[in-house]
């Protein structure tokens, strides 16, 4: 291992994350240089530095509150091909993030320039949806922004559910998707223990046969149909 590199790229991972927490400007600016130094350490195994056991550790302590971040942007660094990247910083993290899912799935077939203009040209939430519309085949359901406010105390909580449902969803669902799922898996426990709403266990139910391996939902159909 080269360690003055090492040492250096660290560094850099460190001074990025500290003018994140400063300014909301250069989180829209440094995500793809912050992506490129870890795509790195991981393939330097830079992490052994600072006597870590491995680089889901270095990531769980540079990325105390989610994981799920430093995933997205190794994710852009590996799935994006240098011309797209280059123009990343004009269009920013969040459009960045629906571009990786488009070159996932075409791979060597995506077409990077016709993509890039839809970026730049639609606003954030159009361009999700045409996104959405591309991979699925159908129109993206109408969105709706929920807010509440919740202490400091319980953002771990919250942030270790979305990032287990996550991985066990898979890391292109959206955090909405993944909080719909933990909703829905609560009710279907919570139905057992009281009278309840069957509707509304219906409802569960049938989102969490949605998230099913298309083999486990003829599985589930068999059984049921026999048990009926």
């Amino acid at each position: 291992m080269d360690r003055e590199r090492a040492q250096y790229v660290l560094q850099r991972i460190d001074q990025i994350l500290h003018w994140e927490q400063s300014t909301d400007r250069e989180r829209d600016t440094r995500f793809v240089e912050l992506g490129r130094y870890l795509c790195e350490v991981r393939s330097g195994q830079y992490w052994r530095m600072e006597r870590l056991s491995s680089f889901d550790e270095f990531l769980e302590k540079r990325f105390p509150q989610s994981r799920r971040k430093a995933y997205y942007l190794l994710s852009i660094h590996e799935h994006l091909p240098t011309p797209v990247r280059k123009e990343l910083k004009q269009l920013g993290w969040s459009k960045a993030a629906e571009l990786v899912k488009v070159a996932r799935s075409d791979w060597k077939r995506f077409e990077s320039a016709t993509w890039l203009h839809k970026a730049r040209a639609l606003p954030r939430e159009r361009f999700k949806q045409e996104v959405d519309r591309y991979l699925t085949g159908k129109e993206s359901e109408p969105t709706e922004l929920v807010y509440f406010k919740v202490y400091k105390s319980q953002m771990p909580v919250i942030e270790r559910a979305l990032d287990t449902a996550a991985m066990m969803l898979g890391s292109d669902k959206s955090r909405g998707y993944c909080l719909e799922m933990i909703c829905a898996d609560f009710l279907a426990g919570a139905h057992l223990q009281e009278d309840g709403d069957s509707e509304m266990l219906y409802l569960a139910f049938l989102r969490l046969y949605e998230m099913l391996p298309a083999g486990m939902q003829r599985r589930f159909a068999t059984e049921t149909r026999r048990a009926a």
